[in-house]
């Protein structure tokens, strides 16, 4: 923290106390429903048809994006930047010096201090959704990033939570209904217009969704990295792991050339599993544990210098079998770790928010001590420093066990008023009672754990 807080001091300071590289050099892109964002804190706003016409690029270098370049250059406090301000108002480092600080980011600032801010920039971190086109209807997602989702809105409308989970209608008052994937898309035509001048300049690019796979473009950036390789690049995409075998035999083999011949510097895939088996498959419906096991285990067999990253959004559904998931992810880090090698998996437990109604504070308090201190013990019983069944580096990292332990202690401090709990115990009831019905699971049976909290808030 102290570099950090030195490199603020002497690098950024001088420029502009409010300047953050990440406005030039970061952008998520949206391309499903044409939104951008530069840092994930700033809410995402619409990029202009007539502005992407006249320059691709303006996917990153949108007007808005430019005024807000302006104001920080002048050491004004961009509005959309608000957390940040609020960190930096506690005395504390916000993500604005982390950032910059990042690899990514770091070499470019001085040379934007010198550039006016009207200027039109290429980023060197990039995240990009092509479709929203996926085979999951994910518990916790929503139709704007999920077609099985919007088909199934389409067909029976929100769920009859008290607030009528996954209603479209605000989808369309913002204008951020997703483009179908067969239909024409102006923003991802804009997309290849630019790529070519683009890719010089990524240093990480990283390809989310929908279900990535089943994008065609996904395969497009694969079959152009294996004809232009970037071995400066950090190239992820995220992946549910479960498409169709054909699907995932043409992504396999092409990640063999990519990882095999050295094509880029890294090469990574983001997965999400956040419970075990039945439990699993509840929370991500369309998925299947086994299978995904199966592909996990067949891409670190055959695709060299690949490693995956599983981002386990942990909610109240994960409790109860998170400890036989966390043994899985243990086992791969023995099976396919060692001396020398990068930990093959590593897990990321961001902590689920929204619904409100599956987040980890409708939980009784007692699970916190019968399913998740045994979990945490777990992982701190296995660290990659410690010898584990005779072999070395080959456990969780120290930053895993904290991190999870952390989620921890957001779930002691994320308290809230008794009705609040009574309404959004009463949304989850309502929520599975639904989706029991349109999907033809059984919730009871899958988790039956939960029978006795289940029908004391079904009653209230």
């Amino acid at each position: 923290m102290e570099i950090i807080k030195k490199f603020k001091e002497e690098q950024l300071d001088p420029i502009s106390c409010t300047f953050c590289t990440a406005k030039w050099k970061q952008v998520t892109l949206h391309l499903h429903n044409g939104f951008t964002h530069s840092c994930h804190h700033p809410v995402p706003h619409k990029i202009p048809l007539e502005e992407i016409a006249e320059d691709p690029s303006a996917l990153h270098n949108t007007k808005f994006k430019k005024q807000q370049r302006k104001k920080m250059l002048a050491g004004e406090r961009p509005e959309e930047c608000d957390y940040c301000w609020r960190v930096e108002d506690n005395n504390q480092l916000s993500d604005r010096s982390y950032k910059s600080f990042e690899p990514w980011a770091r070499e470019h600032h001085k040379e934007l201090a010198n550039t006016h801010w009207n200027e039109n920039v290429n980023p060197s971190y990039l995240e990009v959704s092509f479709s929203s086109v996926c085979n999951f209807k994910c518990s916790y997602c929503s139709p704007q990033v999920s077609s099985k989702w919007m088909e199934e809105i389409n067909q029976h409308g929100p769920y009859p939570t008290s607030t009528q989970f996954n209603d479209t209608s605000w989808l369309i008052s913002q204008g951020s209904v997703p483009i179908p994937n067969k239909d024409h898309n102006p923003y991802v035509e804009a997309f290849w217009k630019w790529w070519p001048d683009l890719r010089n300049d990524l240093k990480h690019f990283r390809i989310t969704g929908g279900e990535p796979l089943l994008s065609k473009d996904t395969f497009r950036v694969l079959d152009d990295l294996i004809e232009n390789p970037r071995p400066d690049l950090e190239f992820s995409v995220n992946s549910n792991m479960c498409v169709p075998d054909a699907v995932f035999e043409k992504f396999i083999e092409k990640m063999k050339i990519i990882g095999s011949e050295g094509k880029v510097k890294k090469l990574k895939i983001f997965t999400s599993a956040e419970a075990f088996g039945a439990q699993a498959e509840y929370i991500r419906f369309g998925f299947n544990y086994e299978k995904w096991m199966s592909n996990i285990r067949r891409v670190l067999e055959e695709v060299p210098n690949c490693t995956f990253t599983n981002m386990a959004t942990f909610n109240v559904l994960s409790v109860f079998t998170f400890d036989k998931l966390l043994k899985d992810l243990l086992e791969l880090k023995l099976e396919f770790g060692g001396a020398g090698k990068a930990i093959p998996i590593i897990l990321d437990t961001p902590y689920l928010r929204w619904p409100k109604h599956q987040a980890m504070f409708i939980a009784k308090p007692e699970w916190k001590e019968q399913y998740l201190k045994p979990c945490l013990d777990f992982i701190y019983s296995n660290l990659e420093n410690s010898q584990i069944r005779g072999k070395e580096n080959m456990g969780f990292y120290e930053w895993e066990g904290s991190k999870f332990k952390r989620l921890l202690e957001i779930i002691n401090e994320d308290v809230v008023d008794e009705a609040t709990l009574i309404q959004n115990r009463s949304d989850f009831v309502a929520f599975v009672d639904e989706h029991d019905k349109r999907r033809g699971t059984d919730f009871l049976k899958t988790f039956p754990e939960m029978d006795s909290a289940y029908h004391e808030w079904k009653n209230v």
